[in-house]
């Protein structure tokens, strides 16, 4: 019989019930569980036993087992982890106003519309830091407008991006010219938080979609920002995905990547166009 792990727990953990939740996400997601997770996903899968009224994991993996699509969906948004902010790695988002919007329009297309995919887009910080961008760009090019794509794996931090509403904590790193354009502040019992304007939300189009599986979207996307996803994956499960990216960006399209990741030896189908930033070839 397979040891519990060494520590003081309220639930027997042993290393079987770990093997077979990392084997179990990894099949779902294509998430890859280091040993050095152990403790993490003990802490976040406790909570799922609390709430079900379950007495070990053994009984959580055999419900998992029969196949509980929505305690499936329950079990990714445990172990996933969801670290975001507004203009997080602000260096993409002045890439897309000073080099991409100026590049798209000088195409001088007959459909004046720019399409962005946020691939992994948390909360929903990533994507209305986009089309802030996108607004106050636009400006300039009359008759121009976008769409916006945000997709993530995990549903309960879809529902909070589609609500578009935070802490005014969350928005500390917005300047005041920004918070005032383009939010609405709580008052009464909302004190306290920040609300998305509808006229940001209008444009983006929330959606629940597992990158590992089968997937299709409606390109071809102009822009792609899939930031801090990659490294949850191995290599060859990013050489793949890359490969469907590649299909559905449009010729010459950007991808923006994580600060920690890159695509040596991942994929041949884009160059490098500045820092973690790169152009669809072809």
């Amino acid at each position: 019989m397979v040891e519990a792990l060494d520590r003081a727990t309220e639930f027997r953990f042993t290393e079987d019930d770990f093997q077979w939740l990392r084997q179990a996400a990894n099949q779902h997601s294509g998430i890859v569980l280091a040993d050095a997770k152990r403790n993490m996903i003990y802490s976040r899968l406790t909570k799922r036993l609390r709430q079900l009224n379950l007495s070990s994991f053994a009984e959580y993996r055999q419900l998992l087992g029969r196949g509980d699509a929505s305690e499936f969906g329950e079990f990714i948004n445990a172990i996933t982890t969801n670290l975001t902010s507004f203009f997080r790695e602000q260096h993409h988002f002045e890439h897309l106003a000073d080099r991409t919007i100026p590049e798209l329009v000088a195409q001088g297309r007959r459909e004046r519309r720019m399409k962005v995919w946020s691939a992994g887009c948390s909360t929903g910080e990533e994507p209305y830091s986009i089309a802030i961008v996108l607004e106050e760009s636009l400006k300039k090019y009359p008759g121009w407008s976008y769409d916006i794509l945000a997709t993530d794996l995990d549903t309960q931090v879809l529902r909070r991006a589609a609500a578009g509403i935070y802490t005014q904590e969350r928005g500390s790193n917005l300047d005041e010219v920004r918070l005032k354009r383009w939010f609405l502040r709580g008052q009464g019992c909302h004190t306290g938080q920040i609300r998305v304007k509808p006229e940001l939300q209008r444009h983006i189009r929330f959606q629940q979609l597992n990158l590992v599986q089968a997937w299709k979207v409606d390109g071809p996307f102009d822009v792609l920002f899939c930031r801090n996803v990659i490294i949850y994956f191995d290599k060859e499960t990013q050489r793949k995905l890359f490969d469907k990216f590649a299909d559905s960006l449009s010729p010459g399209a950007t991808l923006h990547i994580g600060h920690s990741e890159t695509l040596h030896q991942v994929s041949g189908r884009f160059q490098l166009a500045g820092k973690t930033t790169y152009r669809k070839s072809g």
